[in-house]
């Protein structure tokens, strides 16, 4: 239910509550998307879903430990989006409302009524079940657990530590591709099932040798170790890059450069490259 962008020791994420109907899961996009803007400052995603009467939303907002730097919400029912929007207006604390312009929108232009009724897209959707089969995919078949999944995978990614293979593959899996990493060593052998699938599905993903650098010095800051060791020394990551394209032109595999790179922007250029997009 809760997420955080930046967080900074000593430093107090501003809250940015998520309230939805149903799961809630297009209104924390939405969040989630806004607060990575503001890197270096500590944003926290609190999601409360299956909110369906006006006395649900004033618990939530009352169980709060902090005043919210803003509130996104997803809710169908006119009713209560109005009485959502005239608590928070009293408030003062910043709203916006996901769903009610879309739907006023659609309903005038279609001159229909929709039906009002909360998690309508999850029911029997099969784009909904496909998306979680992918999701559950991209976990079993992450960082090299199991060889077999790159011969089921609909894409491999390969890539050496620190590349956003998994970030990447969680977000094409919300794309409902089902997705295979393999991290890539220097002293480890490839899985034989690298060779066995059509270089057409295997993208090699690859990174400015600095850029990697300062990345990995953080994730070592993070875990509270030191910067003496060989995982964030320059030498040592152009070794491994080098790898890396030597792999990538022995298995004749495209190959995208993630520097200064957004999952998302890096996920399309994949979803082009093996016509998905």
């Amino acid at each position: 239910m809760a997420g955080n962008s930046g967080a900074q020791a000593g430093i107090r994420p501003a809250l940015l509550v998520v309230i939805s109907d149903a799961l809630g899961e297009t209104a924390e996009l939405v969040a989630e998307a806004a607060a990575s803007q503001f890197p270096g400052h500590p944003v926290e995603v609190q999601r409360f879903p299956h909110v369906t009467t006006e006395g649900d939303f004033l618990q939530v907002m009352e169980r709060l430990l902090q005043p919210p730097a803003a509130v996104v919400y997803t809710i169908i029912l006119p009713e209560l989006r109005a009485a959502i929007a005239r608590h928070l207006a009293a408030t003062g604390v910043p709203a916006v409302d996901v769903m009610g312009p879309l739907l006023d929108g659609l309903a005038q232009r279609l001159a229909a009524t929709p039906s009002r009724q909360p998690g309508l897209v999850h029911r029997l959707d099969a784009r909904y079940f496909r998306r979680v089969e992918a999701v559950e995919f991209a976990v079993r078949y992450d960082d090299g657990k199991d060889p077999a999944g790159i011969l089921r995978a609909e894409v491999v990614l390969l890539g050496i530590s620190r590349t956003s293979k998994t970030p990447t593959s969680m977000y094409l899996a919300h794309r409902q591709i089902k997705v295979a990493n393999v991290p890539l060593v220097p002293e480890a052998d490839l899985p034989d099932e690298l060779f066995q699938v059509s270089p057409r599905k295997i993208i090699g993903l690859t990174i400015n040798p600095e850029i990697l650098l300062q990345i990995r010095t953080e994730r070592l800051k993070s875990l509270g170790l030191g910067s003496g060791s060989r995982y964030a020394d320059l030498g040592r990551i152009i070794e491994e890059l080098e790898y890396a394209d030597r792999v990538y032109r022995r298995l004749g595999c495209s190959v995208v450069d993630v520097s200064q790179k957004a999952v998302e922007e890096t996920a399309n250029r994949i979803l082009e490259i093996v016509g998905r997009a």
